[in-house]
């Protein structure tokens, strides 16, 4: 999670610092640990047994944000190059999938949530990110 947030925070916080300063951009990595666990917490309020933890749903806010930026851009997964959009899409696909799914200790619903979140922050701070994230997946060459 550090590592993602260490390379993909770096290009985010300036972006986000010139609308809403660093203090604002601090506000949306808080926030966003709160908007990607809460979903999870009230689902299983009642269960002693459910613990959830982990800064993995906000480290998705600020990717997917980034990805909205530069949806061509290259992420190495694992070792392997892929556009940063397939692998938002492939990411997204199995957190749905894995999430049914259930078992193991990787809360997959924040994980998505996180992403949603990242995306609508983004959107709402500049709208014109919608534009620019359009042009440049239906014009793939010109990014």
């Amino acid at each position: 999670n550090m590592i993602t947030l260490y390379f993909f925070g770096r290009v985010m916080e300036p972006f986000m610092g010139q609308y809403i300063g660093a203090a604002g951009f601090v506000a949306f990595y808080v926030s966003a640990i709160a908007v990607a666990i809460l979903p999870s917490y009230l689902h299983n309020r009642d269960n002693a047994n459910y613990r959830s933890l982990g800064a993995s749903g906000t480290v998705s806010a600020v990717l997917f944000a980034y990805i909205l930026l530069a949806p061509w851009s290259v992420l190495y997964v694992f070792i392997l190059p892929v556009p940063a959009i397939i692998f938002a899409v492939a990411y997204t696909a199995y957190s749905f999938y894995a999430g049914r799914r259930g078992g193991g200790s990787i809360n997959h619903s924040a994980h998505l949530w996180g992403a949603g979140y990242g995306i609508l922050f983004a959107l709402c701070m500049e709208p014109a990110l919608a534009g620019h994230f359009l042009q440049q997946v239906l014009h793939p060459l010109s990014a």
